[in-house]
């Protein structure tokens, strides 16, 4: 068994796509509308197989959820080498987004940097 795709909700569908093709090489798929329910979707594809689900739909209910709480926390990306994570971190600190800790190895050695992306979702960079 594995698991199939992720999905997060989005306010602006087209700024979360870019940013993942940008920063992740992700391929996106065609957008899916449904003009019955407003529902707009794409399939975000990664080299190695996995798939995000950004989508959207007209009166989203923003949930101001206070840290830490229970559900998913974030998505985490290998990329490889101590160095792609230091190059991608320093690339999305200079762009503007919000890095809230690292690079550094953790206790349980993992060398990662936690950074969010354009709606506030967690992302960890690891090695």
């Amino acid at each position: 068994m594995k698991i199939d795709h992720i999905a997060i909700y989005t306010n602006d569908l087209e700024r979360l796509k870019d940013f993942y093709e940008k920063y992740f090489s992700a391929i996106s798929n065609s957008k899916y509308h449904n003009p019955k329910t407003g529902l707009e979707t794409y399939f975000l594809s990664f080299e190695n197989g996995a798939r995000l689900e950004i989508m959207t739909r007209p009166n989203l209910n923003i949930n101001e959820a206070i840290s830490p709480f229970c559900g998913f926390i974030h998505l985490a990306f290998s990329l490889g080498s101590k160095e792609i994570v230091d190059t991608l971190t320093n690339k999305l600190v200079e762009d503007g987004y919000t890095l809230l800790s690292g690079p550094r190895t953790t206790g349980d050695g993992y060398y990662e940097s936690c950074i969010l992306d354009p709606d506030g979702n967690q992302i960890e960079l690891v090695a």
